[in-house]
């Protein structure tokens, strides 16, 4: 798949990227590299391939489920200038 410049242009503008037009001729055909690597990928045929929830086939190491930080909330609300029942109380900004 082939861009041009004002497809280029239209897609920078969509991801908010400012280039320059020396920027859109280096730019249209990296981006038109990648768009037929897609066209490439979506012709082969997946239909007998199971998908993976993980790259790896083995079990996740999991860290036991304990508390390791003490609470501090008492001394990070100290210098709060509002606290009520342990939230901080901020002026209303919606009307």
């Amino acid at each position: 798949m082939s861009l041009d410049a004002e497809e280029v242009e239209k897609i920078a503008h969509l991801a908010r990227i400012a280039v320059t037009s020396d920027e859109v001729d280096a730019l249209k055909g990296e981006l038109s590299g990648i768009l037929g690597l897609v066209e490439r990928m979506s012709e082969l045929d997946t239909s007998d391939i199971l998908p993976m929830a993980h790259p790896l086939d083995m079990p996740q190491r999991l860290r036991p489920d304990v508390v390791t930080e003490e609470d501090h909330r008492d001394a990070y609300q100290a210098v709060a200038p509002a606290v009520e029942n342990g939230l901080y109380l901020v002026p209303r900004v919606i009307e």
